[in-house]
């Protein structure tokens, strides 16, 4: 790769696919870096997404022997920004965890104020523009001024068809994150009610992610309705999977979160109580109209709230400011 090529290039690392994945909306070539440690594959993991179209994957020598600056490095924690440390080019920093999140679920991680603190100080020594997927996310690291939410596109999903009495839930190291998931209360509502798993649980038998996108789609297709709980504290009220299953047509059933999408009565229901949401998903197994019903109104909100136009747009945006920090 030349120089003039790596200035029309983005550099991002290899981590949330399905995030990443979204970058494609740019329009802009980019290198994607694969084979770090600590991640379950050594390359792209296509159980999540399919390589973005017009990218490569590098490794992180091949990036770092660049002489000239890529167009903007787009990093997912403090290790992506140390490798990239002699690499010249605009960095962005994207937070996908609340802070008090983080530290719930890492039993060695430093108290909540010196990681934020700590954080603060590097982001501003690399002049590094921060952006938040959710605004719970970037004002738990003092971060909350920039927020570009995810998306999901309708079209990309197939017919809702929810032939499937059933309720899906998608989430990944259940054991570790029980407390940020509710996983407690979930097993409340829900035990005894046929509830399918999807995701990365290697202690929990028979639990396993989908292959890839297009068996994602289809597992979203012919489900009744989608779970999502979590604690207001670590967690938002949805994540990517939930916007993929309202895009998908599917109602979601979850605690009330103050951000929550879902509009109670409407497209899903929400409840506090065990036995009022489990109450909810019965009526919803037995009457599969009313989760049609519901899941258009899901669809409508994904459409209107957490459109790709407005992640382009968002991301466009950050990227200017990222390209503005760097030049000052």
């Amino acid at each position: 790769m030349n120089a003039a090529d790596a200035n029309q290039r983005l550099l991002v690392f290899d981590c949330h696919e399905a995030w990443v994945y979204q970058l494609h909306l740019l329009g802009m070539p980019m290198d994607v870096v694969v084979g770090l440690k600590g991640r379950v594959t050594s390359g792209w993991d296509e159980a999540m997404r399919p390589v973005p179209p017009n990218s490569r994957l590098v490794r992180l020598e091949e990036a770092l022997s660049t002489h000239d600056s890529y167009s903007c490095i787009i990093a997912h924690n403090l290790s992506d920004l140390l490798d990239i440390r002699m690499l010249n080019g605009p960095r962005l920093f994207v937070i996908h965890s609340a802070l008090d999140g983080v530290v719930a679920t890492q039993p060695n991680a430093p108290p909540a104020d010196e990681l934020r603190t700590t954080v603060a100080q590097y982001l501003r020594l690399t002049r590094a523009h921060v952006i938040a997927v959710s605004t719970l996310k970037g004002r738990s690291w003092g971060f909350a001024q920039d927020i570009v939410p995810s998306s999901a596109e309708p079209s990309d999903y197939f017919p809702y068809r929810g032939e499937l009495a059933c309720g899906l839930r998608i989430a990944n190291h259940i054991s570790r994150r029980s407390q940020v998931l509710l996983w407690d209360f979930q097993q409340q509502a829900f035990g005894g009610i046929p509830v399918t798993l999807v995701g990365r649980n290697d202690d929990m038998p028979g639990v396993a992610p989908a292959r890839d996108w297009t068996d994602l789609k289809g597992i979203l297709s012919k489900h009744r309705f989608f779970i999502h709980t979590a604690h207001p504290r670590y967690e938002d009220g949805y994540n990517m999977a939930t916007l993929e299953a309202m895009a998908a047509g599917l109602p979601v059933l979850g605690n009330r979160h103050p951000s929550s999408p879902i509009t109670h009565g409407v497209s899903g229901f929400l409840s506090d109580d065990p036995a009022e949401l489990r109450s909810f998903a019965v009526q919803l197994i037995k009457d599969h109209d009313l989760a049609v019903r519901m899941g258009r109104a899901a669809r409508d909100t994904v459409v209107r709230e957490f459109s790709p136009y407005t992640f382009k747009k968002g991301l466009t945006r950050a990227i200017h400011a990222a390209q503005r920090k760097w030049r000052q």
